[in-house]
């Protein structure tokens, strides 16, 4: 089985920053694609940013500029610096893990989600 175990959410002010990890683990070969998805009250979930296995990323047009996607392979990690963080930027953070080879073939897997609330 593969979970997902996301950290580093908080409440931060306006203009602050924080850096969201998460990090899988299971009996996992590889995994193609990392990368955080967000959903605020009353809004559908959202793709924030996501890198591959190769370090090619994609970010939301909300958050390019203020926002870098990382990952380290060999600890199947990602990670997500947040700066210059607006009240917009108020969610549930998602980690997802796409393409995630294992023993019983390819998975997709979740995170539980971590709570980032900013304050004015």
């Amino acid at each position: 089985q593969v979970q997902l175990a996301e950290s580093g959410g908080g409440l931060v002010q306006a203009g602050g920053s924080l850096r969201l990890s998460c990090a899988a683990s299971g009996n996992i070969f590889s995994i193609n694609v990392m990368g955080w998805y967000r959903q605020a009250p009353g809004n559908e979930r959202e793709l924030v940013a996501a890198i591959s296995s190769g370090g090619s990323t994609n970010y939301a047009d909300s958050v390019k500029g203020r926002c870098t996607i990382s990952r380290d392979n060999a600890k199947n990690t990602v990670y997500l610096q947040m700066n210059s963080l607006k009240s917009e930027d108020t969610a549930v953070y998602y980690c997802n893990a796409g393409g995630v080879e294992t023993t019983r073939g390819y998975l997709e897997v979740w995170g539980k989600g971590t709570l980032v609330t900013v304050s004015l």
